[in-house]
C-alpha cells in the first residue's frame, strides 16, 4: 500500500502531458503552378544542364537538375529534397539507377517511396523539356 499511491501520483503526472498535447493544425496547401523546367546551353557544347520543376511531396519539395552530353544522362544533382534519413540514403541509388538506365524508368527506392515518385516525375520533365 505504501508504495500505490507515488506509483498513482507518478502515472497520472506522466499522463498530464500527454492529455494537454494539442497537434499542430496542418497549413493549408496553397496550389502555385509549377515553374517550367529551365534548359542552359554552353556556347558551342553539346553539354546541357536542365533544371526540372520542383514537385511538392507529402515530405517536402524534390527538384531534380540533369547534365546532358547529346542525349546521354552524364550526370543528376538534387536542387532540393526532404530532409529525411530515408531520402538522404535514397538519392546516391536513384542518381546510380539513373545514370545506368539512361532514362526516368528506375525503381523505387524502398523506404523512401514519395520522394522516388517526386525524383521521378521531376526528372522526367526535365528530360521532356531539354528536348524543346
Amino acid at each position: 500500500m505504501k508504495r500505490a499511491l507515488p506509483v498513482l501520483v507518478l502515472s497520472i503526472a506522466g499522463l498530464i502531458p500527454v492529455w494537454r498535447y494539442t497537434p499542430a493544425a496542418p497549413e493549408p496547401a496553397v496550389a502555385e503552378p509549377a515553374p517550367t523546367p529551365s534548359v542552359s546551353t554552353a556556347p558551342g557544347s553539346t553539354t546541357r544542364v536542365v533544371t526540372g520543376p520542383t514537385i511538392d511531396t507529402e515530405k517536402g519539395p524534390v527538384r531534380v537538375e540533369v547534365t546532358l552530353d547529346g542525349d546521354r544522362i552524364t550526370a543528376v544533382r538534387m536542387l532540393q529534397q526532404p530532409d529525411h534519413p530515408q531520402t538522404t540514403a535514397a538519392v546516391p541509388v536513384l542518381i546510380e539507377e539513373t545514370l545506368q538506365a539512361q532514362s526516368a524508368d528506375v525503381d523505387t527506392v524502398s523506404g523512401a517511396t514519395v520522394t522516388s515518385d517526386g525524383y521521378r516525375e521531376s526528372l522526367q520533365a526535365a528530360l521532356d523539356a531539354q528536348g524543346s
